[in-house]
């Protein structure tokens, strides 16, 4: 199966990039109701992911600075302390299968390892307990 089934594009996912500020990175990340987002590069490669807790710790080794404060803070000053892994868009399911069990969700990259979107482990679990339901109505 062709992984781009569950793709989301990446016109579709909320994203931050490296020249964003602490504050605009929190308000895309209030805004869309996301505990975690993809980091790019301003040529759109995938950098890394920004989560809530990189964000909380950030803040606090900033001092808890105030909003007006963290428009002059960039998003690459916020330590990260995990990375989704991302896939490369050709990748087969037990690869994608292996990524998705251990992360919400995985980028997906092209052959320059631009950002291309992402697939959910939601999409994926969905797309599997259909396939599951139809085989059980058909073996009866």
């Amino acid at each position: 199966m062709n992984i781009l089934f569950f793709l989301t594009p990446k016109s579709e996912v909320a994203y931050v990039e490296e020249t964003d500020t602490l504050r605009q990175a929190l308000e895309k990340m209030e805004h869309h109701g996301y505990a975690a987002v993809p980091l790019l590069s301003t040529e759109g490669k995938y950098l890394g992911t920004l989560t809530d807790g990189d964000v909380l710790w950030g803040l606090k080794e900033l001092n808890f600075p105030s909003l007006y404060q963290m428009e002059e803070i960039p998003v690459m000053q916020v330590n990260r302390s995990r990375d989704n892994k991302p896939v490369h868009v050709d990748v087969d399911m037990e690869g994608l299968l292996e990524k998705v069990s251990a992360q919400n969700f995985v980028p997906v990259i092209d052959d320059e390892k631009v950002f291309i979107g992402i697939i959910t482990r939601r999409d994926v679990i969905h797309y599997l307990a259909k396939q599951c339901r139809s085989r059980e109505e058909a073996a009866v």
